[in-house]
């Protein structure tokens, strides 16, 4: 359930964040949902890890899920202290070029329907967060489609299978 949980709040954050890339969303007020699954996503990481039932597996699990809080947190410290997000952009090739690895990972051991949708779904967050890379770091302006492809993640590979795992609908 922690990837449902996670994937969920992931849709929504990165929904609303393409809605305030678009300027649907003022500074003053993404923060909220940054910092709101920056730190559900931090706590799921961190019980990953360090739970009672900590192995191998969680552990790695519970890393690539720090990846995503550490960029929401990011993000909202970004709003509050008017930093430029160059940073932020670095840390996000960082993060894409770990998900490159990860998606074909995840897709050569696929077995079951939510195995393969996982492998979709980092292929993807590679792509996005090169996006967030050449946005931040390279200062391109990619904005709008960026937020367009963010809006869409965030329903494709966050909100729709967090949702559905958490229905009990994908296992």
């Amino acid at each position: 359930m922690w990837l449902g949980l996670s994937l969920f709040y992931v849709g929504a954050v990165l929904f609303l964040n393409g809605l305030w890339m678009l300027g649907r969303i003022a500074d003053k007020e993404i923060w909220v949902i940054n910092i709101f699954t920056g730190v559900v996503s931090l706590c799921i990481g961190l019980a990953s890890i360090f739970g009672p039932e900590a192995n191998a597996e969680t552990v790695k699990s519970g890393a690539l899920t720090l990846l995503f809080a550490f960029t929401y947190l990011w993000v909202a410290f970004n709003r509050f202290t008017g930093a430029d997000g160059r940073g932020l952009g670095w840390f996000s090739l960082f993060v894409a070029v770990t998900a490159v690895p990860v998606a074909l990972d995840t897709l050569a051991g696929a077995s079951t329907g939510l195995d393969w949708w996982m492998g979709v779904n980092w292929a993807a967050w590679a792509v996005l967060w090169a996006l967030f890379f050449v946005l931040l770091a390279l200062r391109k302006p990619i904005d709008r489609f960026t937020g367009v492809l963010c809006i869409a993640q965030g329903i494709l590979t966050g909100w729709v299978p967090g949702y559905l795992i958490l229905a009990g609908r994908l296992g």
